[in-house]
């Protein structure tokens, strides 16, 4: 707690110094969205009229990794600290990156962001909230909504689908009705993303508590069976009742997944994935539900999985054993 509130005060010092010559400048995106929610944030990000050459100027230590979205990275007491210039953007013919940004008033700022409870401005020197596109109402009536149009913000950037499913999981909101049909209209496009930031958002929702909640909002909304198929091929394989009253491998598998505390990436993994081939070694024989050599084929089908994802070798390894190591349990005294 004293390194955040540490945190706070840097940011607060960097807003103060960017008004002091002249420009706006405001706290901005999740950190407005947890303080509201009563949470403390990891990060603060500030938002500015300045340029990314004024912001260059007047700091002693910077970093430009977005100078040409207007995004440079602030380094205070060893802490990194976004500092963005307000900016729209227009169209995204990548479904990643906007053909041409245009700096402009907070509003507008706010306007070419993704949800409404990560478009808003805090006032940390006058002390009052900036919210253009309803935010607060929102988190007051615990919903996920896009701003503006959603097959726009959607089309924009398609990850955008499993940060819905992400940001609803995490703080147990609904998802907004049109953003909910939106997501489900476009989820077969979820391929046209990188592994790599799908995995980024996959290792956010299932290292989070309520993992098990946003594995099942992934499958209500289309999106587990373009990602992880595998899982969705789970639901209907039968198990012995006397082993598993609890029911199909898709119901066990979450049920793992939700009983995991300060878990990481890997183990999260290694648990939903401990019973993946089940469905393609389910085999009835003397009347009795069999999986043989399951947890071999398993762990094969783990290693595959996590090629695709683009997770590192070291990480393919550990959950790959995980999964072939899992029936040791049932051996243990």
């Amino acid at each position: 707690m004293r390194e955040m509130d540490t945190k706070k005060a840097l940011a607060i010092e960097i807003v103060r110094q960017l008004r002091g010559k002249g420009h706006t400048a405001l706290l901005a995106g999740g950190c407005v969205r947890d303080m509201l929610m009563g949470i403390t944030p990891s990060d603060y990000d500030i938002a500015t009229s300045a340029s990314p050459k004024e912001v260059t100027g007047l700091f002693e230590k910077t970093i430009q990794v977005g100078a040409q979205f207007g995004v440079i990275i602030v380094l205070k007491e060893g802490h990194p600290f976004e500092v963005a210039t307000f900016r729209s953007e227009g169209p995204y013919s990548d479904g990643r990156h906007p053909d041409s940004v245009r700096f402009c008033d907070p509003e507008g700022d706010a306007r070419r962001r993704d949800f409404t409870i990560n478009g808003m401005f805090y006032d940390s020197v006058q002390e009052r909230l900036l919210d253009y596109v309803g935010g607060q109402q929102d988190i007051k009536s615990r919903l996920i909504r896009t701003i503006g149009e959603p097959h726009d913000r959607i089309k924009e950037d398609r990850l955008r689908m499993i940060r819905a499913v992400r940001f609803a999981s995490r703080f147990e909101y609904e998802i907004e009705e049109s953003t909910r049909k939106a997501v489900q209209e476009y989820a077969p496009k979820i391929l046209t993303v990188s592994w790599e930031r799908i995995r980024e958002e996959l290792e956010k929702i299932l290292v989070h508590r309520n993992r098990s909640i946003g594995i099942k909002l992934l499958d209500e909304l289309g999106l587990l069976e373009h990602v992880l198929p595998e899982i969705t091929k789970m639901k209907g394989v039968t198990q012995p009742d006397n082993l598993h009253p609890e029911g199909d491998v898709f119901t066990h598998s979450l049920l793992t997944i939700s009983h995991l505390e300060d878990t990481n990436w890997v183990l999260a993994m290694g648990a939903l994935l401990h019973d993946v081939a089940k469905p393609v070694t389910w085999e009835l024989r003397d009347g009795r539900i069999r999986f043989p050599y399951h947890e071999g084929i398993g762990a094969e089908m783990a290693g595959n999985i996590c090629d695709r994802l683009r997770t590192s070798r070291e990480e393919k390894e550990r959950i790959a054993w995980l999964v072939k190591r899992h029936m040791a349990f049932k051996d243990a005294r």
